[in-house]
């Protein structure tokens, strides 16, 4: 009996130590063992005390352990139990890499540095409660080796669209450090706010920091701010509480990179010193997207701007110890370099080719000057525009072109595209979510990303640093809504950018997730509990259309109706691709342990037509960033979402020109092309549609030309041009959407619109 019952307590305590054994990320390897290590009053932490930087480690944890148990840890102290750390050489782990084994008796973590030893306490603290509690401190009997893939792992925070408290940056470092992100890019400067105390420039924070509060409106929609209104909504860092922040970091092993933008995105600057712009114009500070007759680029041609920014510089050096320095370089709006005297008088005297070239010349003589103080810069990818500087690293966030481009030149490269990682889109829904800017990136999305791009062979791959995700604030207010969008999702990334490529399982992240889920909830974090909107995916099979449907959901399963009405639980339930062969509205819902899931169901239009199939070619090229499901995307039958990234073809600047081969001469008496207009992304619809035909595919007859009935200031539309006319026998169509300009009152006023179209129905 005493044999059976130590097996059953064996067997017990062997679940518990499963059960607990979540770790995220992933460690390399982990193999868990019977029993379990109790921490009480009379635990022990052992370590060398000549060693400064362990000592740190070791005040980092006995407060960690505090602030779960009350309990305070004896330090090298006689003890059955002890907790040792060690700092020794310890091959095939790198600088962050640990080993952490756990016996009934003793916990042992080594490393090669005190950030090794960091990450193994954090993946000691995921074994234990999140809160103060009564209950037993036990950790899993277990032996880990463990080391990152990536040595740059980021998050990044937009403090300048809206503030946020010293005390909240502490506790969004505190987040990216338990999951062993080791990056924090602190956004500290942009149109809307100057957030870093510059003593040699008070103006900067007094004037540049604060703007008339209008977060009652939409960023987008709001107005520009009137002499007389006051500047109530901002703040600022002095630069006593960054160093508090700095310092709270670095015992986290988080280093903090700042990043002053230029040469654009400094309307706040010049808010503060209008001298530093082309106009040299007073101007309040932007109140929100309203850019109409505001600067906000530094007047490239004027040398008092490189004085006023290596003041500046030489500031933020002082203050921030990291390698690298951000300065920006995106979203350079060039107008005004174009007109402006000093400008162009600069090109001519540095035999620049043109405003690309004003950029690149802006970025190198900024980079010489921090290469000066020991430091690198960090740019967006438009830094590439015109000639990278020497030294530069690359942020790719348009896609990965940028970093693609940067790598193959032997630059070194952080990945943080937009899709996935830009975690101020969507993550679930959009209905019932917070408004966002847009976009769509689930959890699912974020965790099957890989930071490599496959354009890399293996030594252009090793310039890739790793990635970042980033959080920019235009829709986001509050705290909460921060955690709310960056959780769960900086724990899919987190295991992207440190866990080995092959050791990657999404069921099993899921099931790990669960605790953490737990953890945020006892610790009063908002986090998100996913996606439940049904993934449909069309696909053409030997021209017959068939949908694939899916849910991220794990255990839940898809109903779905195709005449219209709503999912229920007597409708159809998914298991195998569902063939599409006529017109219908396809509407599914995730349902799990027997709900409906989800505020709104999953629709999808799909329209049976003549030139289903059938091969498009187009005369102008369309944007690689919208390219839905391919060239044949307008001929599958599969209609667009408001979703602008899915399904959409898209044309910036450029006029739609699509020919549509039929194979042979059809019978047809009506065309028809949808398209979108989302006032605040640009995309408008065209200005007229010109609907073609031919039999040669060389002489075309045209049939009919129809103008846009629709208000170009209108919102959100989608809309069919389309003529009908007496049968004809065709074999080719040219469909051609001649591109709009954004209107006068719009942000891009005068400059070209994108044109979204997504289905040719030929009947």
């Amino acid at each position: 009996m005493k044999k059976l019952f130590l097996v059953l307590v064996l067997a017990s305590n062997l679940l518990i130590a499963q059960r607990n054994v979540s770790i995220i990320p992933q460690p390399v390897s982990l193999q868990i063992n019977q029993g379990a290590f109790v921490i009480d009053n009379s635990t022990a932490v052992k370590f060398n005390t000549a060693d400064k930087e362990l000592k740190l480690a070791v005040n980092f944890f006995s407060a960690a352990i505090r602030n779960i148990s009350g309990k305070t840890l004896l330090l090298n102290d006689v003890a059955k139990n002890n907790i040792v750390f060690k700092i020794a050489k310890t091959n095939g782990i790198g600088d962050e890499g640990y080993t952490l084994n756990v016996s009934p008796s003793s916990i042992t973590i080594v490393a090669n540095t005190k950030a090794g030893v960091i990450y193994g306490i954090q993946s000691l603290l995921q074994t234990l409660p999140a809160i103060r509690t009564n209950e037993v401190l036990q950790v899993p009997c277990m032996s880990i080796t463990d080391f990152p893939r990536f040595k740059y792992r980021g998050m990044h925070l937009d403090v300048s669209r809206h503030f946020f408290s010293p005390e909240f940056v502490k506790e969004y470092i505190n987040l990216l450090a338990s999951y062993k992100m080791n990056t924090f890019h602190w956004h500290l400067v942009d149109d809307q706010g100057w957030r870093i105390e510059i003593k040699k420039y008070p103006l900067l924070t007094s004037v540049g920091a604060w703007r008339v509060d209008q977060t009652d409106k939409v960023w987008a929609s709001r107005p520009q701010a009137k002499t007389g209104e006051a500047a109530t909504y901002g703040g600022y860092y002095t630069q006593e509480q960054i160093k508090d922040i700095i310092k709270y970091a670095a015992e986290r092993n988080v280093t903090i990179i700042p990043e002053i933008e230029m040469p654009g995105h400094v309307a706040s600057a010049i808010a503060s010193y209008p001298a530093l712009s082309c106009t040299q114009q007073q101007q309040l500070p932007l109140t929100g997207g309203n850019y109409s007759g505001m600067s906000s680029n530094y007047c490239a041609g004027n040398d008092s701007v490189f004085t006023f920014l290596e003041n500046v510089l030489t500031e933020v050096i002082a203050l921030f110890p990291s390698k690298y320095i951000h300065i920006g370089g995106d979203e350079v709006e060039k107008g005004p370099w174009k007109v402006c005297p000093k400008c162009q008088t600069r090109i001519k005297s540095s035999h620049l080719e043109n405003e690309d070239g004003l950029q690149s010349y802006f970025i190198k003589r900024i980079e010489k000057f921090i290469n000066s103080k020991n430091r690198k810069i960090i740019g967006w990818d438009e830094i590439l525009e015109g000639g990278l500087a020497p030294e530069a690293t690359v942020m790719s966030w348009r896609g990965e072109a940028g970093g693609i481009e940067a790598a193959k030149a032997h630059h070194d490269v952080i990945m943080t595209p937009g899709s996935p990682v830009y975690f101020d889109h969507y993550q679930a829904g959009p209905e019932g979510e917070p408004l966002a800017i847009g976009g769509m990136n689930t959890l699912k999305k974020v965790y099957d990303y890989e930071p490599i791009p496959k354009e890399l062979n293996a030594a252009e791959a090793k310039y890739v640093l790793g990635a970042q995700a980033n959080l920019w604030a235009e829709y986001i207010t509050t705290a909460e809504q921060v955690e709310y969008m960056v959780l769960p999702r900086m724990l899919a990334l987190a295991e992207v950018v440190w866990s080995p490529k092959e050791n990657k399982n999404w069921e099993n992240f899921n099931e790990r997730l669960k605790n953490h889920f737990k953890a945020f909830g006892q610790r009063g974090l908002h986090y998100s509990l996913g996606n439940f909107t049904v993934s449909i995916k069309p696909s053409s099979q030997n021209g017959r259309l068939f949908v694939d449907l899916s849910t991220e959901i794990l255990n839940a399963a898809i109903y779905y109706t195709t005449d219209g009405t709503e999912p229920t639980l007597s409708s159809n339930i998914y298991a195998i691709p569902i063939e599409i062969n006529a017109s219908l509205l396809l509407i599914a819902s995730t349902i799990l342990n027997g709900q409906i899931m989800g505020v709104k169901a999953a629709r999808q239009n799909f329209v049976m037509h003549k030139a289903i199939g059938k091969n498009v070619t187009y005369t102008n090229p369309l944007s690689r960033y919208y390219q839905a499901d391919g060239p044949n995307s307008l001929t599958d039958g599969v209609r667009g979402t408001a979703a602008v990234g899915k399904y959409w073809h898209g044309f910036n600047g450029d006029d739609l020109i699509a020919i549509i081969d039929m194979g042979e001469e059809k019978n047809i008496q009506n065309i028809a092309i949808g398209c979108l207009q989302n006032y605040n992304d640009w995309i408008f619809l065209p200005q007229s549609v010109k609907f073609e035909t031919s039999n040669d595919g060389n002489v075309f007859t045209e049939i009919k030309t129809v103008n846009n009935p629709i208000d170009i200031n209108t919102k959100s539309v989608m809309f069919d041009f389309k003529t009908d006319f007496p049968i004809l026998s065709v074999r080719y169509i040219r469909v051609t959407a001649k591109n709009n300009l954004c209107p006068p009152d719009h942000n891009g006023a005068g400059k070209p619109a994108w044109i979204f179209a997504d289905e040719i129905v030929v009947e």
